[in-house]
């Protein structure tokens, strides 16, 4: 007994009891968190497999009554599926959502809903949902910006330019709104005459300084002379895929020849020989290969707000909606158009 004591007293004994205590605590807090794990991600599987396939109405509508998940849950779920484009599903959560919410959360709900409508291209259902959020809540911005996409969307730009009016009483900017609805409805009205709509589509591009793609684009098409006569050499560069498709024949030599970017820009075609060499490495290749090879320039255009890249020219853009945001981008690519008139050309 008393050698047992002498142990029991002994430094080393209590370090010895000390280390076995922390080794069973960390083996069985070890094993248990992996017990844990296991059991969340078990949970978690027999959760996610109930939506692999869309649950039915009935189905759906127990789930969420039931309370397994809260509501903030359901809503990133549903929020997910709109995100990766499975917008039925997210549009099914959501109107079930809307069945058990509570009145304070009800109208952020029918927000998202109708986004997703708006997405998903049901466009009525969407225009329904906006205008009932408004019909309570008529200083919702949101909900009227959506509304203003959607009758622009159904090209119903007379409600979309009377959506402004509300908006302008809350202290938003409308005025690029304005006048971009204003020149998709002149451009949109089969009533007014090219020259016209030219003309008062210049009206609204010098009054508003905005909206020059959108012009100059409509401009070069149906009356080069005019845009010409109005052209701003600072707009160039964002009208490079314009200018670079104009033929040849609606040149302005004179304009061309003020604009050393434009220069540039002609030499690199092969139209005139007004620069030996460019800053920009795209068209000093083109200039340097005097039309030797097959190669010219393609076109691809960024949203300088969402970084969204495109492969076409756009007025707004169709990922954060902003208006006049495009800046154009190129690079070199084979000319295909060039190469195949060459090869009919061949077996004639």
């Amino acid at each position: 007994m008393d050698m047992f004591y002498i142990g029991f007293r002994d430094p080393l004994f209590s370090i010895i009891i000390f280390f076995t205590i922390i080794f069973v605590i960390t083996f069985f807090s070890y094993w248990w968190s992996r017990y844990r794990r296991k059991e969340d991600n078990s949970h978690l599987d027999k959760f996610l497999q109930q939506f692999r396939t869309l649950p039915t109405k009935n189905e759906l509508k127990i789930l969420i009554s039931s309370g397994e998940l809260s509501r903030k849950s359901w809503m990133l779920l549903a929020a997910s599926y709109s995100k990766n484009g499975d917008y039925e599903k997210s549009i099914e959560i959501y109107n079930e959502i809307l069945a058990v919410t509570s009145k304070e959360d009800l109208y952020e709900t029918m927000f998202l809903l109708g986004k997703t409508y708006f997405k998903a291209g049901f466009l009525e259902r969407s225009h329904q949902m906006f205008l009932e959020i408004l019909k309570y809540n008529p200083r919702t911005p949101q909900a009227l910006h959506y509304l203003l996409l959607v009758y622009e969307y159904m090209r119903d730009y007379k409600a979309a330019i009377d959506v402004l009016e509300p908006l302008d009483e809350l202290n938003e900017d409308i005025l690029l709104d304005k006048a971009y609805l204003s020149a998709l409805a002149l451009l949109n009205d089969n009533t007014i005459g090219e020259d016209e709509k030219a003309q008062q589509l210049l009206n609204l591009y010098q009054k508003s300084g905005k909206l020059a793609f959108m012009t100059f684009e409509y401009l070069f098409r149906v009356n080069p002379s005019l845009a010409w006569e109005n052209f701003n050499l600072d707009d160039a560069e964002l009208l490079t895929e314009v200018l670079w498709r104009m033929d040849s024949k609606d040149l302005n030599l004179d304009i061309i020849a003020k604009s050393r970017y434009l220069k540039e820009l002609y030499s690199a075609r092969g139209d005139v020989n007004l620069s030996d060499g460019s800053s920009i490495f795209e068209l000093d290749v083109l200039i340097g290969l005097e039309g030797r090879a097959n190669a010219t320039l393609s076109f691809e255009y960024v949203c300088k707000k969402c970084k969204g890249s495109y492969p076409f020219a756009f007025n707004r853009c169709t990922t954060c909606h902003a208006i006049d945001s495009a800046m154009v981008e190129y690079t070199l690519s084979k000319d295909f158009v060039k190469e195949f008139s060459e090869e009919n050309n061949s077996f004639q």
